[in-house]
């Protein structure tokens, strides 16, 4: 059975981020500035991202690093080319 990384120190995070697309949410519902929001917007995109980078920092170090120590070549090589493909889908997101 294949164990995974435990992410629960990015609940907090998460949470936080949750609070602030509510007051998103709040400042559409009173009619603030756009350039408010859109500042508040990116906020939020920039906290998605770092709870982005630190997933796969710990995917990197453990499951990577697994994969890679093991005797399997063929494992190896899908670990890589999962990487490989994360980093395509993400190379530009926010």
């Amino acid at each position: 059975m294949t164990t995974y990384p435990s992410h629960e120190d990015q609940l907090v995070a998460l949470k936080r981020i949750e609070g602030q697309v509510r007051g998103v949410q709040k400042m559409i519902e009173e009619g603030r500035y756009c350039v408010d929001i859109m500042t508040q917007l990116a906020s939020v995109c920039g906290a998605i991202a770092s709870v982005r980078d630190k997933i796969l920092e710990k995917h990197l170090n453990g499951c990577v690093r697994e994969a890679l120590r093991g005797k399997s070549e063929k494992d190896k090589q899908d670990k890589i080319d999962e990487v490989i493909d994360v980093l395509r889908k993400f190379r530009n997101s926010p």
